[in-house]
């Protein structure tokens, strides 16, 4: 079996990692594994395993014949059975079987968003999936979705797993107090759903009992972000809330934290979750897409409706006030990820899932 994850971006969101995770978990367990980068190169090019094979397209428009061609030449030249697309490369990747009709297409949906999209919304999607062997979802609800409307009916849903961070960079220390410290891991857009956090943090008065609140993502320095600047500098919270930026170091970074926050008013599979519990984190999650099932309320964790800032402030003050929970949340939370969403469970499925495609 010879396969190429192929995504738009190698910034650090989510689907962007799952790509890299998978590329980098087949070159042990399949005869090829690749990565193609399509549109832009960024932080995860540094997380790839030497075995895997890279190629970036420099793709500078939707329908670039240089992008296509250099495609179908490595399609070619590596003999490729299979392109796995993650969300909006599935585009470049039926152009190419356009003119390489033997190639199979299993196209991954991460985006959690479109559960709630109309049919209008994804009419080039729904169209093209005609061309799909197979389609891969991460949460139940885009399953749903699919079915309903994609035009391929072999439709599977694989969760994201956790891989094990090999990196060992030591960069980024935390500012604030050892056993104090909220880390929140998601690009400062939308629909992350920063605010809402920050909001609870001041009306708690977290900083008067020494917890700092740190939020590791990408800054767009766009209205979202002066937003939650705005609010940091007005309510005198400058020495409690930090902001880094996107950072490679997040193993590291997460190891100075003792609980782990996820506010989304929409999700997929969030593979933060999954990796705030290999840092055994306790976490405090919104309540959309995959995370209720993920976590289960005060077992493994804490969950919250994003759009309630009485539940944000409850599970918030409870954890913060309780240091045996904190340890007992996050010591569930890992067993149960390692028990579930191990790379080597997920990896099984998803080369049956390749297996299966027509």
């Amino acid at each position: 079996m010879r396969v190429v994850q192929i995504i738009d971006s190698l910034e650090a969101g989510g689907a962007e990692r799952m790509a890299v995770n998978y590329a980098n978990a087949l070159v042990n367990k399949i005869e090829f594994s690749g990565l193609i980068a399509t549109r832009k190169e960024g932080a995860l090019k540094n997380k790839i395993d030497s075995g895997v094979s890279y190629l970036f397209l420099e793709k500078k428009k939707s329908i670039d014949f240089k992008a296509i061609f250099k495609l179908r030449s490595y399609i070619k030249v590596n003999k490729i059975d299979i392109i796995h697309a993650h969300s909006s490369s599935f585009f470049i990747a039926v152009l190419v079987k356009l003119t390489f009709p033997r190639i199979k297409i299993i196209w991954h949906d991460h985006y959690g968003s479109r559960a709630n999209e109309t049919k209008e919304k994804n009419k080039v999607l729904i169209s093209l999936s005609a061309f799909f062997s197979s389609i891969l979802v991460v949460n139940l609800q885009l399953e749903e979705w699919s079915r309903k409307y994609m035009k391929c009916s072999s439709i599977s849903f694989i969760p994201n797993f956790a891989a094990s961070e090999k990196q060992t960079e030591q960069i980024t220390k935390l500012k604030g107090e050892d056993g104090k410290r909220i880390v929140f891991l998601a690009n400062l857009k939308n629909p992350k759903n920063h605010i809402l956090v920050l909001k609870s943090f001041s009306e708690l008065n977290l900083y008067k009992s020494g917890w700092s609140l740190h939020l590791i993502g990408r800054d767009y320095e766009d209205s979202y972000s002066k937003t939650l600047k705005d609010f940091i500098k007005s309510n005198s919270l400058l020495d409690h809330i930090h902001l880094y930026g996107a950072k490679e170091d997040v193993k590291f970074i997460l190891s100075q934290a003792s609980i782990g926050i996820l506010a989304s008013t929409e999700e997929g599979f969030p593979v933060t979750l999954l990796e705030y519990a290999l840092a055994n984190l306790a976490v405090v999650s919104t309540n959309v897409g995959y995370c209720s099932t993920v976590i289960q309320n005060n077992s493994n964790g804490l969950l919250f409706n994003p759009l309630s800032d009485k539940q944000i402030n409850n599970q918030l003050k409870k954890i913060t006030e309780d240091d045996s929970l904190v340890k007992t949340l996050a010591a569930n939370f890992k067993k149960s990820v390692l028990n579930n969403y191990s790379e080597e469970i997920i990896i099984e499925q998803l080369i049956l899932a390749y297996k299966n495609s027509k």
